[in-house]
């Protein structure tokens, strides 16, 4: 059985926070929400570290990201490998009404 720690999702996922936690550190100007989305980018690794996370949680976290970040343009790749680093990890059950 594959374990957090070896789980190639859980490396990918910390790399891709890794790269969007760099370029977010080196951004010039200011950023509002820079300390949210550092702090949410914290969060996501520290849940990525310590086993396989809630899917629904690492979706969480990808929301208030791209809140804080959404819309400078610089960090669009990395948050988009972010994204895809988090759909690895499967998707929702949907809700049934």
């Amino acid at each position: 059985m594959v374990t957090g720690v070896d789980d190639p999702r859980v490396q990918a996922l910390r790399g891709a926070v890794a790269r969007l936690r760099r370029q977010l550190a080196v951004l010039p100007g200011e950023l509002p929400d820079r300390a949210a989305a550092d702090e949410e980018l914290a969060a996501l690794d520290a849940m990525v570290s310590h086993g396989l996370p809630e899917v629904s949680r690492l979706r969480r976290s990808l929301l208030l990201i791209a809140g804080a970040v959404g819309s400078v343009s610089a960090l669009s790749p990395a948050l988009t490998e972010v994204r895809e680093g988090i759909d690895r990890f499967g998707e929702l059950p949907r809700r049934r009404f």
